[in-house]
């Protein structure tokens, strides 16, 4: 065996020794009964101030400062408990914003607030062989997507040899600070005391049939067949010529095109099947014709003139409110939405006209008048940019409509993550089943990407949400990764 110098042995020692002093702690903290130090505590989701007890989530502020996204654009959010209407988070919160389509849970509140169960279809009383009836702005009489045959069958059925339709004051056909070349999409049909259809007309066309003009011979398309509904806009529609032309300002995936200011309709022919919606433009003498068609009875049109105390005038009770309200706030239906506000209307004050205006200045001054901050509300929709309304307002609302209002009735009225119409894509964890965990509704303009509703945290506590972004420079699709990163995150720490 060699031999080992002292000074070897010493040059070794500190190495070994070095090496086994971890083990030796690890040992020896093991015996003692204690862990091995852990990494630093994640922050509290939700801080408060020691003097004021005042909630706040610095994390959350933190990152909405520091996100290069949101930084280019105005943001402002502001989330309290749904329960029980404490605050927790406030960014620009008293700043007002364009809310675009969130408007629309107002008009749900001015609904659920001023309207019966079922929808008031329309007013009469009669005298003699004539039945006298007016509107009261429902729209689902015959409606593509939320259709109610109650005052269909109605009128129809009765004894009376004559109906007389009488007119009511109504609201211009579009809204305060609409935009006017829009007349031709779907989102924008035109304001009526008594909308057939929805206002608007669709075209259902088939995929083009291919024939062999003899055997071995190339197959060709025949002419593109196109229905259209209601019949009476057939013959108004014409197939593009040779020499139609796209205006440098038209979208060129849109089929149909109406002219501005009557019902022509034309068509570009396409290589698949495709279905359009365009509005039609409104008249009383189109009204009337359209009704007679569809009810196969004379309609005629007069004032209404019901004599005090001797006619007495009741309202038809249609569909049920909350298939209105359900289909206008999970896809966001401006029309509904519109006819929406002129419906409550006929709750509030006189009765001899239908005024969005005189419901929203009712419920400002009464049920909605401590609100932290007052709305500039113009119309049902949101389409106007005319609306101003700031996020601690709209998250005081969202409070106020879980209060009044069961949750899983509430809940279910809206768009849910995951599941049906804007939110379909986002807000909801992977299944089988999807499962939603944000119900709520957006609002997009150009520049305009906002979101409000309910985030359920993991915790089971319900938040109510308004997330606005006003400003946005080209596309939106980034705010809305961020909007959605961020309230997952809301969701996994409160």
């Amino acid at each position: 065996m060699p031999a080992f110098s002292l000074s070897a042995l010493s040059q070794r020692r500190p190495r070994r020794f070095a090496a086994l002093l971890p083990l030796a702690l690890l040992s020896l903290t093991t015996a003692c009964g204690q862990n091995p130090p852990a990494t630093a505590p994640a922050p509290p989701g939700l801080v408060r101030d020691s003097a004021t007890g005042r909630a706040d989530l610095p994390w959350l502020r933190q990152q909405l400062d520091s996100s290069a996204t949101l930084r280019r654009q105005m943001v402002g959010v502001a989330l309290a408990d749904a329960a029980t209407g404490e605050a927790l988070f406030g960014y620009n919160e008293a700043r007002y914003f364009t809310p675009a389509s969130t408007m629309k849970l107002l008009s749900l509140y001015a609904g659920l607030t001023l309207l019966p169960d079922s929808l008031p279809s329309l007013r009469y009383f009669s005298r003699g062989d004539t039945l006298f009836f007016q509107g009261t702005g429902d729209p689902t009489l015959l409606h593509g997507d939320v259709p109610s045959r109650r005052a269909y069958t109605f009128l129809a059925q009765r004894p009376e040899k004559l109906l007389a339709y009488c007119d009511i004051a109504t609201v211009p056909a579009y809204g305060p600070g609409w935009t006017w070349d829009d007349f031709n999409y779907y989102f924008q049909p035109e304001r009526t005391a008594f909308p057939l259809y929805g206002n608007t007309v669709r075209f259902y066309a088939a995929a083009p049939a291919l024939v062999r003009p003899r055997p071995g011979a190339p197959a060709q398309a025949l002419p593109q067949r196109v229905r259209v509904y209601p019949r009476a806009f057939a013959p108004l529609t014409e197939r593009a010529g040779v020499d139609f032309r796209l205006s440098p300002d038209q979208d060129d995936d849109m089929h149909v095109f109406r002219a501005q200011l009557e019902n022509r309709f034309t068509y570009r022919p396409g290589v698949k099947k495709w279905i359009d919606e365009v509005p039609y433009r409104t008249s009383r003498q189109l009204f009337l014709r359209l009704l007679g068609d569809t009810l196969r009875r004379a309609i005629v049109g007069t004032a209404w003139r019901p004599r005090p105390g001797r006619d007495s005038i009741r309202t038809l009770r249609g569909l049920r409110a909350d298939s209105l309200y359900r289909r206008m706030l999970r896809v966001s239906d401006n029309f509904l939405a519109e006819q929406l506000l002129l419906m409550t209307s006929t709750q509030v004050g006189y009765r001899d006209s239908l005024s969005g205006a005189r419901a929203i200045r009712y419920l400002l001054r009464n049920q909605l008048r401590d609100l932290p901050d007052r709305p500039d509300w113009v119309d049902g929709s949101g389409l106007s940019r005319l609306n101003l309304l700031t996020p601690r307002a709209l998250t005081a609302l969202l409070v106020r409509l879980h209060r009044q209002v069961p949750e899983p009735r509430l809940l279910g009225l809206l768009a849910a993550g995951g599941g049906q119409g804007t939110l379909r894509k986002r807000y909801f964890e992977a299944g089988p089943p999807r499962l939603p965990w944000l119900w709520g509704k957006t609002g997009t303009l150009t520049h305009t990407c906002n979101l409000a509703g309910y985030v359920r945290c993991r915790s089971g506590r319900l938040v109510a949400v308004t997330f606005f972004n006003n400003g946005i420079p080209g596309s939106d699709q980034a705010t809305r990764n961020a909007m959605e990163r961020l309230l997952r995150e809301v969701r996994e720490r409160l």
